[in-house]
């Protein structure tokens, strides 16, 4: 058979994007392609379980309106099909006077991005949300939350799959090579050929190879940041209700370390974030030549490291060390102790780096050919997997020719 579109990528956006094209296209045949055994294996499934409210982002970018949109898309299919979730709200906490400035800055973003409910609280009202957590002041933002996305990528899936009885999901598929001629494309994997008319890859931490695979010319390239998480032991738990975040700093490309109480009930602390040498490396250990090799000859990589060279051997001592992560966490919760920590997972995320060293901070997404590629969709695409599949699913239907 050959396939009206193919999506290659099952994580969260890949099934999003096939639950929205499906939906909305319930004649059409859709192929959902996926190298693991299950979706959401890599980026999706390793990370913090945060429905983000789109407080950072600048006002206008396709980040913050696809946050804000896929929010509240998010809430209302969890509510729908009975995914784990709850909004429980977060405070944003500062806990030096020089970060004061960057905390305003932070909530003048979040009004102009109209979050609803936000507001300073000062640090008696922080504690009054979190009893253990020292601070000098902070935001409080109500319409944060957390959610099981392993379980809404599945449901995702499910739903689409049950809109049209040809679309197939084809799981252990590793895509090597796509093949094109005038009328189709064959997608060669692992376990055979699958043809298709058009394409949308979701590729995540290997969206740059795939985009090269189907002729496109692209200069940045992704590179691969692994974070590690500290669990809070059953003596600490109680010292964190819900989540707790530092003012981020403007000159990192990272959050810093926070508290997410997860779904489960389990309380992570973290992630940090050191430059992996393997790209679905979740051990401190993980090698791949390919992968370090593809990294370390790329000048982007060392302008990055030069750029934010403290940052990183900061970041690198922490990983191999529990008391300095500790001594970070105490900054915002002092009465934190080692045996309040044991170790947690790890998750690895994919930036596309600029040949100037800088992280493409929005999202990324291009037409190409026949083909729809997500080139970049960093932290929130988990949140705003609805919203972007709804906007992939808009360029389908324009640059496909597909009927609505």
């Amino acid at each position: 058979m050959t396939y009206d579109i193919a999506i290659i990528g099952g994580g969260i956006v890949g099934a999003a994007t096939f639950y929205k094209l499906q939906t909305r296209n319930p004649q059409l045949k859709i192929a959902l392609i996926e190298k693991e055994s299950l979706l959401a294996d890599h980026q999706t499934g390793h990370n913090s379980g945060v429905i983000h409210s789109g407080l950072y982002y600048t006002p206008g970018s396709l980040k913050a309106k696809n946050c804000i949109q896929g929010r509240h898309e998010l809430v209302a299919f969890a509510k729908e099909h009975g995914i784990k979730h709850d909004v429980c709200g977060k405070v944003v906490v500062a806990t030096d006077e020089k970060e004061l400035p960057y905390m305003d800055k932070i909530f003048q973003t979040g009004l102009k991005n109209e979050i609803e409910g936000i507001k300073k609280i000062t640090a008696e009202e922080v504690k009054e949300i979190e009893p253990f957590c020292e601070s000098i002041g902070g935001i409080w933002v109500p319409c944060t939350g957390i959610i099981d996305f392993r379980g809404a990528t599945d449901k995702m899936a499910e739903l689409a799959l049950a809109a049209q009885s040809e679309s197939k999901m084809f799981l252990g598929h590793e895509v090597t090579a796509i093949n094109k001629d005038e009328n189709e494309s064959v997608i060669v994997t692992s376990k055979g050929n699958i043809k298709a008319k058009n394409l949308v890859f979701c590729a995540g931490l290997h969206a740059d190879r795939l985009a090269k695979k189907d002729g496109v010319k692209l200069k940045e390239k992704v590179v691969g940041f692994r974070g590690d998480y500290y669990e809070l032991t059953e003596q600490g738990k109680h010292k964190i209700k819900n989540l707790i975040y530092p003012v981020p700093n403007p000159d990192f490309p990272f959050l810093g370390v926070h508290f997410t109480r997860m779904t489960d009930g389990e309380i992570e602390c973290g992630p940090n974030a050191v430059f992996t040498f393997k790209r679905e490396g979740y051990k401190k250990t993980s090698f791949s030549l390919k992968d370090s090799w593809d990294a370390l000859t790329y000048k982007g990589t060392w302008k990055l490291f030069f750029k934010n060279m403290k940052f990183g051997i900061n970041e690198y001592r922490r990983a191999f060390s529990k008391k300095l992560f500790l001594k970070t966490l105490q900054r915002m919760v002092p009465s934190l102790t080692m045996d309040d920590l044991k170790p947690g997972r790890a998750g690895v995320r994919a930036l596309l780096l600029g040949q100037d060293g800088d992280t493409r901070d929005d999202f990324k997404i291009e037409h190409h050919e026949n083909a729809i590629h997500v080139l970049n969709a960093p932290s929130p695409a988990a949140t705003a997997s609805l919203s972007i599949g709804g906007y992939v699913a808009d360029i389908a239907e324009e640059k496909f020719g597909l009927k609505k």
